[in-house]
This record gives C-alpha cells, sequence and structure tokens, in this order.
C-alpha cells in the first residue's frame, strides 16, 4: 500500500491540507486493490486557522513515505520552520515524491528541491517565490508542474487538480474519475504539460459550446473535422476556434486529440480489446497512429500503460 504523509505546522493553509486529506485518506467504492495508507506529521499540536491539528506523527515520518505533501503556507513573507525544511529534504533524498500545493512551494524552494526546476504556485506569489529563489524556474501560467519527483501546484482548486494527477499516475484514469465523482470535481484540468493537456465540457446550458462537446464526445470513433464541428454548431471555424480557446485553453483538433487519448486510456484500463480495435473506437485510424499519438502525450506506449493500470477486480474475502 502506497504511503502519503502530510507535512503540516503552524501557518499551513486549511483548505489545501483539507483537499489533500480528503483525495487520499479514503478510496470511493469502485477503486480495486488497497488504497494509500495516509500519516498526518508535525512536531507538535499547530493551528490551522481557525483549527487545531493533532498529528499522528513526527515529522521525522516523511522519510518512510513514498509521497510526502505540502499544503499552502499562509504568510510566504516568514520563513518556514527549520524542521519542516530539514523533514521535507530528508524525506526526499530518501526517495519520496514530494509535492506542494499553493504556497507550499516556497517550502520545498527553501529546502533546495526547485532548483534548476520549473516550478510554479499561488499566481499572486510567483513574483515573490522568484525574487526569493532566483534558481528556481517560476511559471505563473500553469495549473502544476510535474518534475517527477518534485511537483507544485498553483493556488486553491489547482491543488485539487495535482492531488488528482497523483492518484491517475499511481492508479489510472479511471480511479482517478472516480475520486473525482466522489468529489464532484472535474476529472481532469490541464496542468500546463503537454502530456496532461486536458479540456473539461464548460458547464452551464447557456454555453456556445455546452451542446457541441457532449455531441463530439459520443463520436470520437468518427472522423470529426473542425468544420464538422463548427457546422454543428452552427459558426464559422474562425469563431469557433476563438470560443475553443476561451472555454478550455486549446484549440479544436487538440481538443479532439486529447479526448481520444483519454477514451483509449479508459479502454486500455477497463477492457480486452486489442490495440487496433481501440484505434478504431477512439478514430484514430490504426494501431501505429494511436501508439504514436499516446506515447507522444503520455510517454509511455499503450501496452505498458495497461500493464500498468489494469483494472483488477477487488480480491473477496477468501481471497
Amino acid at each position: 500500500m502506497p504511503s502519503v504523509a502530510l507535512a503540516v505546522t503552524d501557518g499551513m493553509l486549511h483548505f489545501e491540507l483539507s483537499i489533500a486529506h480528503e483525495v487520499f485518506d479514503a478510496p470511493p467504492a469502485a477503486v480495486p486493490g488497497p488504497w494509500y495508507d495516509l500519516d498526518v506529521c508535525g512536531s507538535a499540536a499547530v493551528t490551522v486557522g481557525r483549527f487545531l491539528l493533532r498529528p499522528e506523527h513526527g515529522l521525522d515520518r516523511l522519510r518512510r513515505a513514498d509521497t510526502v505533501i505540502v499544503p499552502g503556507w499562509a504568510d510566504v513573507d516568514v520563513d518556514p520552520p527549520a524542521d519542516l525544511v530539514d523533514a521535507v529534504r530528508a524525506a526526499h533524498e530518501a526517495g519520496a515524491r514530494v509535492a506542494s500545493l499553493c504556497t507550499g512551494a516556497f517550502v520545498l524552494a527553501a529546502a533546495g528541491l526547485l532548483d534548476g526546476r520549473r516550478a510554479t504556485t499561488h499566481w499572486a506569489h510567483t513574483e515573490a517565490l522568484a525574487a526569493r529563489h532566483p534558481a528556481v524556474e517560476v511559471d505563473p501560467d500553469v495549473l502544476y508542474v510535474d518534475n517527477g519527483s518534485v511537483l507544485t501546484s498553483a493556488g486553491k482548486a489547482a491543488a485539487m487538480d495535482l492531488c488528482l494527477h497523483l492518484v491517475r499516475l499511481d492508479h489510472g484514469s479511471s480511479v482517478a474519475n472516480a475520486v473525482a465523482r466522489r468529489l464532484v470535481v472535474p476529472p481532469h484540468r490541464a496542468g500546463g504539460q503537454a502530456q496532461f493537456v486536458t479540456t473539461p465540457v464548460p458547464a452551464g446550458d447557456e454555453h456556445a459550446l455546452a451542446t457541441l462537446l457532449p455531441w463530439a464526445l459520443e463520436r470520437l470513433d468518427q472522423p470529426l473535422t473542425v468544420e464538422d464541428l463548427a457546422r454543428r454548431a452552427g459558426m464559422s471555424s474562425r469563431n469557433l476556434g476563438r470560443h475553443f480557446r476561451a472555454a478550455t485553453g486549446t484549440t479544436p483538433l487538440q481538443w479532439l486529440l486529447t479526448q481520444r487519448i483519454r477514451r483509449a486510456q479508459e479502454l486500455l484500463e477497463k477492457t480486452d480489446r486489442g490495440i487496433d480495435a481501440i484505434a478504431t473506437a477512439t478514430g484514430m485510424g490504426t494501431a501505429t497512429t494511436l501508439r504514436r499519438h499516446f506515447h507522444r502525450t503520455l510517454g509511455v506506449p499503450p501496452d505498458a500503460y495497461r500493464r500498468t493500470f489494469r483494472t483488477r477486480p477487488r480480491p473477496g474475502p477468501d481471497a
């Protein structure tokens, strides 16, 4: 069972802390197999906003975790506690994956984990992070950044995006979507990296794309073009492109490709269909095309993805 440790201290933001606890503490009923073993770690009882929190373990426990989560830091003008910084650094050196939520990036930067790396934080504090830690490549325009063993997110809702991204890396797209459904949040928003660019369906019946995107999702097996989408939406291709950029942050063709990749992920996880059949079902045409786009987007070939995230039934009481 993978272990997750929440590193807490006085001055943490309770919203980001609660998000991480909600995501990693208990799985939805649909999740097969073991979930995370979650620990809350701190040097003593801490005040988190108006709440008093009593950690289960000391900060030395971080070194035993597979993943360490550092929630947001309320006052970025104050240096984070040295014992927290040291514990986070030691955990990373011991092999832990370390992720910060919102201004928790200041803790990671103080530990030297962001030097020479691209990182982000709440947009209101990106200039302060860059000024205080010039060795960090601060990107203010993304929701989260994944450097492999070190991850950072922007503020508030972006913390949820990063937590779901971690679940997706560990358990696959179907499980992450199940967690998102339980929490009633979008299953996947753009992280800012090409391999994780996704686009939610805009909410509200009044939106220009509100009926178009569900229509397209039902026809991913067909060779849809921008002209097909524009004709369905009753607008010019140029006008459609403007609406797509405003609503999803990307182009119609990129949105289609992303949805095809997501559908392929689900089919690889949940079915025994061959790569050729999945290529047909997702509108990719051929297995070669699917493999090329899948590998370029996710960094692994479809067969390797299936071996990693193939859904297995939860063992019964006699297993």
